[in-house]
């Protein structure tokens, strides 16, 4: 058996797609104190969140938690987020790229990386993933796949811009490579998606068309038409990662279980 690894946040949308091949591969432990590895998962990630709840949660619990980690020796791995450089970037994101965060979620994600790299002889891997989609997701991008499998026209045609995204399989993938090494790593699925383009693939993928029109951009909301990609040369450099799924057969498995749920 692999190491004693133990999970925090495993109830969430990435836990609960984690735990089915952390168990193939290690043992799950109850407490840190046992184990040999932690992932930290527990976070706040929605908008109606105050300060005060994301400084508890996304930076103290992290914290706290990765002082019991260095005080057993076990490494951490700690899921943090491509915002913690911004919204939207001219030209691809590197873990170089500047530290700016644009919302008080991100905010918090960038003081905890902060917190964690102060712990003395902790063993730290930071993953900064963009939008993570598979079955199970919610918030936008749901709201997206509802819309096209209802066939509502969407403004999207005239938006040519650039998103990296990652299938929760591929994130999943990489935190388990994680395991293996330290380091800051931006993670994404390859090579970005335009909007209209990620609409088009998937409904395709929801067996429907999408109903897209042209709208001025200018009267958009601003991240619809931003472009935030994501160069992940690093951790293919360094631990040899490759994302194990196509953006295609993630937006197929994503489709299948929003189709299963209706």
């Amino acid at each position: 058996m692999g190491m004693k690894v133990h999970v925090t946040g495993a109830s969430g949308f990435i836990g609960t797609n984690l735990l089915e091949p952390l168990r193939l591969r290690h043992e799950l432990c109850a407490d840190v104190s046992a184990a040999e590895a932690v992932i930290h998962l527990a976070g706040i990630a929605h908008r109606h969140a105050n300060r005060d709840e994301l400084d508890e949660v996304n930076v103290r619990l992290a914290e706290r938690t990765a002082r019991q980690a260095a005080a057993v020796g076990a490494r951490f791995i700690f899921l943090s987020s491509v915002k913690v450089h911004g919204e939207q970037s001219a030209a691809p994101l590197t873990e170089r790229s500047p530290i700016a965060p644009a919302d008080p979620y991100a905010s918090s994600k960038a003081r905890a990386e902060d917190r964690l790299r102060a712990i003395a002889g902790l063993r730290l891997t930071v993953l900064r993933p963009p939008l993570v989609y598979g079955p199970g997701v919610k918030a936008n991008f749901l709201s997206l796949m509802r819309l096209i499998a209802r066939h509502l026209p969407l403004p999207l045609a005239s938006v040519d811009n650039r998103r990296s995204l990652i299938y929760v399989g591929n994130l999943v993938d990489a935190i388990l490579r994680g395991l293996d090494g330290e380091g800051t790593f931006l993670v994404s699925d390859g090579s970005p998606v335009s909007t209209p383009e990620l609409c088009r693939e998937l409904a395709l993928a929801l067996r429907c068309r999408a109903r897209l029109f042209a709208w001025p951009v200018a009267l958009l909301p601003r991240k619809l038409g931003a472009t935030l990609e994501l160069d992940d040369a690093a951790i293919r450099r360094a631990l040899g990662w490759r994302p194990p799924h196509s953006r295609q057969a993630g937006l197929r498995a994503t489709a299948d279980w929003y189709r299963a749920r209706r």
